[in-house]
């Protein structure tokens, strides 16, 4: 299964995503300039990484097809931490699953610990520790 899908640039909403250099980022802004006397009306996209938290901009025409992630959310209990590793169990599948501390939400990066609950999202690849739903 692919991990993105493809949706117009002018389709594009504050709260959507978007792949930006291959990043997956949230959308936080969009301004549609209009078109030219032969051009195409233009999207200016400003987006947030929800990886690492930096800005990022970028301009498309309209009718351009952007790189979506699809995030898919899941929930998993911690098994264990070693130093940055954490590694859970898919409560769904019951597969064995490796994520980054780094990747993990500030709020709840430190207090993650063996036998908690997580709400997890993979994209690209990546999964990110949202939040913590229970404990042993």
């Amino acid at each position: 299964m692919s991990d993105i899908k493809l949706q117009h640039a002018s389709a594009l909403r504050s709260g959507s995503y978007i792949l930006v250099d291959g990043e997956p980022c949230i959308v936080k802004d969009t301004q549609t300039s209009r078109p030219g006397k032969h051009g195409h009306a233009k999207v200016r996209i400003k987006a947030t990484s929800i990886l690492t938290g930096s800005n990022k901009e970028v301009v498309k025409p309209g009718h351009d097809n952007v790189e979506v992630p699809l995030i898919l959310k899941k929930t998993a209990q911690i098994l264990s931490i070693v130093g940055d590793d954490i590694e859970m169990m898919d409560m769904e599948t019951y597969e064995n699953v490796l994520a980054d501390r780094k990747f993990a939400e500030d709020d709840i990066k430190d207090s993650l610990e063996a036998g908690q609950s997580v709400l997890f999202w993979q994209v690209t690849g990546k999964i990110l520790i949202k939040q913590i739903t229970g404990s042993e």
